[in-house]
């Protein structure tokens, strides 16, 4: 999933297969830290493929005014807005490392901004750093401890590590669920965790309150057939 100026992203997964689009139905995640984390829709894949750099550009791809713009902000460590300017100009060129490197150095003047702490873990999800992601997503939560995004996200971060942990990831889903009972996106997370661990009678139970939510949810057809 994409995460750019605050759009929906995805996830899909497999039961026991690699990571991508699934046959046995998706997990979701997150969209980059806005002040209402956008969630993610029921279609896609993640992690996404990034945007093609400017193979003529400068520092990672970077060109012309954007890379004085990237200079500023390296001049000016304690700029909090030209730190955010240059990692969005990353974002711009699907450089995601050196995006990643500004909200770092942005943190670092603002080190409590729920929303940033919210993108440093974003922009390590999507790098597949889910370890480091827990622990930004795990410092947003301190901050909006009722916040059912950062909590599926948080979950989603123990689905998709290795080893996978799925009673952690289980854990976070229904903590989002209990922050937002009607939560799509956690109520599809956490069926699919549930089925991947076997308990199908909890899996049909989230299940029928997936339906109930959105009866057109593109994974319930998937779930139906694994419950079978």
């Amino acid at each position: 999933m994409k995460k750019q100026n605050y759009l929906f992203g995805i996830i899909g997964l497999i039961a026991g297969l690699a990571l991508g689009y699934v046959g046995t139905g998706y997990l979701n995640r997150q969209a980059p830290g806005a002040t209402e984390n956008a969630a993610a829709t029921a279609e896609g894949e993640l992690p996404p493929g990034h945007p093609p750099s400017n193979p003529g550009g400068g520092e990672g791809g970077a060109a012309g005014p954007a890379m004085d713009e990237i200079q500023q902000a390296r001049n000016a460590p304690n700029d909090f807005d030209l730190q955010m300017k240059a990692a969005g100009l990353f974002k711009q060129i699907g450089r995601s490392e050196g995006a990643l490197e500004f909200y770092e150095r942005a943190q670092k003047v603002k080190p409590e901004d729920p929303d940033l702490l919210i993108t440093l873990g974003n922009a390590n999800f999507d790098l597949k750093r889910y370890a480091e992601a827990e622990k930004w997503y795990r410092l947003a939560l301190k901050a909006r401890p009722n916040d059912a995004l950062i909590q599926m996200d948080l979950g989603s971060t123990f689905y998709l590590r290795e080893p996978r942990d799925l009673e952690q990831a289980i854990s976070f889903y229904r903590a989002a669920l209990k922050a937002d009972p009607r939560h799509e996106k956690s109520l599809q997370n956490l069926t699919r965790a549930l089925l991947d661990k076997g308990e199908k009678a909890a899996a049909g139970q989230t299940l029928a309150q997936l339906e109930a939510v959105n009866p057109a949810n593109k994974a319930i057809e998937k779930f139906r057939a694994e419950l079978k």
